[in-house]
């Protein structure tokens, strides 16, 4: 009789026990992953590429809802800086990143580099970057505030052409528009561009890009609604998934 006790008393302690360890387990709810709406605020040459990659993740990712504003980065950097809503914020240079005070730690995500775009046929006989300094030619560069514009002012200086724009667009999907819509001869933006145009427009490449190139940086934001999705989008840009989405876009590698 005292050892069926003995045995009884054990097993329900045993019970208690697991019962215990039980208690301690995380909640299945709360790693089921991003839920909600993540809003993302990124640089107009990511457009092509951060549309494919917001649908892949909302795949991935029943129920959730990925909104984009899509704009030149110096723009964006003052919007979030003004109180607008972002959960997430990539640029496509360092410097706009910068001018924003509440962001988390940066990666650089993709490296980007001019081309010229001309109308299908190149109707205005474009050769190369000494062309901007015609003023026979109907030009558009992107403002120097904006990344491709600062970009150009430095293949502009090291290829010494004194360019001669006719127009200073805000962010270079403005530039292609207008390239590809015949009203100016040529403009100055990214190879990722001309891809993403291709059929509108042609590209001529010219071997002073290479002295600016575009280090793109992403980062969340320390004020952003959605932390847990924020950071969810941002790793997914970084994974194999998301690199071979930029690949595709004509991104080179950081």
């Amino acid at each position: 009789m005292f050892r069926r006790t003995v045995a009884a008393a054990l097993t329900a302690v045993a019970a208690l026990a697991v019962a215990a360890c039980g208690s301690d387990e995380v909640p299945a709810s709360s790693t089921t992953g991003p839920t909600g709406t993540i809003t993302v605020f990124a640089a107009a040459s990511l457009t092509g590429a951060f549309t494919q990659l917001g649908k892949d993740f909302e795949a991935a990712h029943p129920g959730v809802k990925v909104v984009f504003n899509f704009a030149g980065s110096s723009a964006l950097a003052q919007q979030i800086n003004a109180g607008a809503p972002a959960d997430v914020f990539a640029s496509a240079a360092p410097k706009n990143l910068d001018q924003v005070t509440d962001k988390g730690p940066a990666t650089t995500f993709v490296k980007n580099k001019l081309e010229i775009a001309v109308p299908k046929g190149n109707p205005g006989k474009i050769t190369g970057l000494k062309d901007f300094a015609d003023k026979d030619k109907k030009l558009a560069v992107c403002a120097a505030q904006v990344p491709c514009g600062s970009a150009a002012k430095k293949v502009f200086d090291a290829a010494g052409v004194a360019a001669q724009p006719d127009s200073l667009e805000q962010d270079v999907k403005a530039a292609v528009t207008k390239v590809s819509l015949g009203e100016v001869d040529a403009a100055l933006v990214y190879q990722t561009d001309v891809l993403a145009a291709r059929g509108k427009v042609e590209g001529i490449e010219f071997p002073e890009a290479d002295k600016a190139i575009n280090d793109y940086p992403i980062a969340t934001l320390t004020k952003a609604k959605n932390p847990e999705g924020a950071k969810a989008f941002v790793d997914y840009v970084l994974s194999a998934q998301g690199k071979a989405v930029l690949t595709a876009a004509g991104f080179d590698a950081p």
